[in-house]
């Protein structure tokens, strides 16, 4: 098991080996043996699949190593193996949804992002392990830097193969904090576009829900997002995720807001002290860091999203309610505790109750937009410090109520349907914590090019 160092770390990219393709030196079906040779080395252990499909990985290889010999590829991710997380269709491979209650489920339906995908010429390798339907329950994955430790969730299985270098992207999804969290803890790059911005397909019973890419870099991060949505576009009535067809330039960010949200004062001391030290290097080259006392625009904001997590959870299980009803009653012995009490949750709920919080949510997107004077983006760390340990819920005992950690940090920008890109900068106790930047929506190409640059130009803050 690796210990993890934001200078020393090697992750698995797609785009440094396109020069190689394109001479012949390599092949995708090269890397995809690489790919498989690093599963068979690490799956045992860190499970971060449900599902594998090598043979027609291996088939479809082949097929994408003529296409780069003869210079007919399909796209730059053409031959990228990639992981998809098991709550997204996939007509070849069943879509369990880390359910019990949908063991053997095979819709034989793509989702429009796998699709896509396929168009652009990817490898499905395999169905990566989600918490119970995108909830708290957890499934087995282990954090590849501490296997004592979460992933995170609800993306664990994509987030901890990005990790541990068996594909150089995986596919998360996001309604709270199940990309840039689990990103966070396992020292990857990641996007949370902008609301709607990547289509979902049947994916669509939640107005805060977005997919989104766990990588290797930065390069691959945009990449795999701009190709998704040049072939489906956004959600229905979304324009989609707006940039150009390669990384975006990185952009130096003359000042930034610092946000505090309401998880700042759960943060651990070592996890402050490194970001502080962070926001003071920013500072020390000429980065302006506003902070909530320095303009009545953030502290408003800051105010309007102190109770985010009561905000976005309450909408959340109010939209899940019918579905969860309905399968709690048709098969109750095959749902998780963590399941049925969100659905009590919900049920205490009223219709003028979610209204309110709906309300909530449009007056922090007022107030995020205001911001927009104020600073380039936003800055805050993507989780609230380094993965928790988890070694399973004990017969008899209280339930943990998050045992893939807090989304605390994350809450603020699904709230706001603002693109996000978390990118590993800190590393507390040997293990990754990440930063994320925040812009206003429909500003992903921004964001991306502000954290390219943070990436490039910044030193990490190792606190080990």
């Amino acid at each position: 098991m690796q210990k993890y160092s934001c200078d020393e770390f090697e992750a698995l990219t797609y785009f440094d080996a396109i020069p190689d393709f394109e001479s012949g030196r390599n092949t995708p079906r090269d890397y995809l043996e690489k790919c498989i040779e690093q599963i068979a080395n690490k799956e045992q252990d860190v499970k971060a699949f449900v599902t594998l499909n090598l043979e027609t990985a291996r088939q479809l290889a082949d097929e994408s190593s003529r296409r780069w010999k003869n210079a007919r590829q399909l796209s730059l991710i053409d031959g990228m193996p990639v992981g998809i997380k098991d709550l997204l269709e996939t007509f070849d491979m069943p879509t369990q949804m880390g359910c019990e209650a949908y063991n053997g489920y095979a819709p034989g339906n793509d989702n429009a992002l796998v699709w896509a995908l396929r168009q652009a010429g990817c490898i499905i390798i395999g169905k990566t392990v989600t918490a119970e339907l995108g909830g708290a329950h957890p499934g087995p994955t282990k954090n590849p830097f501490d296997l004592t430790r979460t992933p995170g969730g609800s993306s664990s299985g994509s987030a901890a193969a990005v990790a541990a270098g068996m594909v150089p992207v995986a596919i998360g999804s996001q309604v709270g904090g199940s990309i840039i969290r689990p990103a966070g803890y396992c020292g990857n790059f990641a996007l949370k576009p902008s609301q709607g911005g990547l289509h979902r397909g049947e994916r669509q019973t939640t107005s805060m829900s977005t997919h989104g890419p766990h990588a290797g870099s930065i390069e691959d991060m945009w990449q795999v997002a701009i190709e998704i949505a040049k072939r489906t576009g956004g959600d229905p009535g979304y324009l989609g995720l707006q940039g150009p067809p390669t990384p975006p330039q990185p952009i130096k960010p003359t000042s930034l807001i610092f946000l505090e949200t309401e998880g700042w004062t759960s943060v651990d001391d070592e996890t402050k002290e490194a970001f502080v030290q962070f926001l003071e290097t920013c500072e020390k080259n000429k980065i302006t860091i506003f902070k909530r006392k320095s303009s009545i625009l953030v502290e408003e904001l800051e105010l309007k999203i102190n109770n985010a997590s009561e905000i976005a959870n309450s909408i959340t299980s109010w939209e899940n309610h019918w579905g969860y009803r309905n399968l709690i009653n048709k098969t109750p012995g095959k749902v998780s505790e963590r399941l049925k009490n969100t659905l009590k949750n919900a049920e205490a709920m009223t219709p003028e109750m979610y209204q309110r919080f709906i309300l909530k949510r449009a007056y922090i997107r007022q107030a995020h937009k205001m911001c927009a004077p104020v600073a380039d983006a936003i800055i805050t760390l993507s989780c609230p410090g380094p993965a928790p340990k988890w070694s399973g819920d004990t017969d008899g005992g209280t339930l943990v109520a998050r045992p893939t950690g807090d989304p605390v940090f994350n809450f603020a920008s699904s709230l706001m349907g603002a693109p996000c890109v978390t990118i590993p900068m800190l590393s507390v106790d040997n293990l990754p914590v990440g930063i994320q930047i925040i812009t206003q929506r429909e500003e992903d190409a921004k964001a991306t090019s502000y954290a390219r640059w943070i990436h490039k130009n910044l030193p990490p803050v190792d606190n080990d």
